[in-house]
């Protein structure tokens, strides 16, 4: 299982919410670049970028931070965050990001998902937002009447492989995460799922990795000191 640490950006800074709540952010640290060199040196290959602002209000991803942290670090980077026309998704591309991830506009816009996917494959990931079973847009500030079963199914249609599933409920509440959910999602052949939300312990690392999980997120838990991100890697390859 591939182990994604988080950087979640708003103005600059890499901060966290608490179940996606923006009245509950935590600063961090001022410096992303620099904590992206610290998953380098625990021994990271991956990095996922959010900005968190742009996935609010629909405007473009601070590409300036994010590529910053791309050619400090020389992480592979997957970002997020008011990724919503197909002139964004190429902008971010060639500035070096590895992959986007479609998140409201996968929801609200089938014709680009369908372009994007087709033009780009697996460098367009798809985010499915779930908030007590239905899909969450607007950087998770308005939920949807689209369940979770009809949204992977017209992803599932469209060829999209790569989806990254976010229990709200859990994320940054630092109470584990939903391993029945992802459980049932790792069975499906169609899908390279990752696990987002709630990932807090190496118990939940070892759990997703050993259901068949392709990949997992950790955020709140690295930045709290509840998780070694060195250790949590170590335990991600069984």
């Amino acid at each position: 299982m591939i182990l994604f640490p988080a950087i979640d950006l708003y103005g600059g800074q890499a901060v966290r919410l608490t179940k996606g709540d923006y009245a509950r952010m935590t600063v961090y640290d001022g410096d992303p670049a620099a904590v992206a060199l610290r998953f380098r040196a625990a021994g990271a290959e991956a990095i996922h970028l959010v900005d968190l602002a742009a996935a609010r209000d629909g405007t473009p991803p601070d590409l300036e931070t994010a590529t910053k942290i791309k050619r400090a670090s020389g992480l592979y980077c997957e970002l997020g965050g008011g990724i919503r026309s197909m002139e964004t998704i190429e902008r971010c591309l060639d500035a070096g990001v590895d992959r986007v991830i479609l998140g409201t506009a996968a929801v609200e816009n089938r014709p680009l998902l369908e372009a994007a996917a087709k033009r780009y494959g697996e460098r367009v990931a798809v985010g499915a937002d779930l908030r007590e079973g239905m899909v969450a847009v607007k950087g998770w500030t308005e939920t949807t009447g689209v369940t979770a079963e009809s949204f992977l199914d017209s992803l599932r249609k469209l060829g999209v492989k790569a989806v990254i599933c976010t229990d709200i409920s859990r994320d940054g509440a630092m109470r584990g995460t939903n391993l029945a959910l992802y459980r049932s999602l790792a069975r499906d052949p169609d899908f390279l799922i990752t696990a987002s939300g709630g990932v807090s312990s190496l118990e939940d690392v070892r759990a997703l990795a050993q259901m068949g999980v392709h990949a997992a997120i950790i955020g709140k838990a690295y930045y709290e000191g509840a998780i070694d991100l060195k250790e949590a890697i170590e335990v991600a390859k069984c």
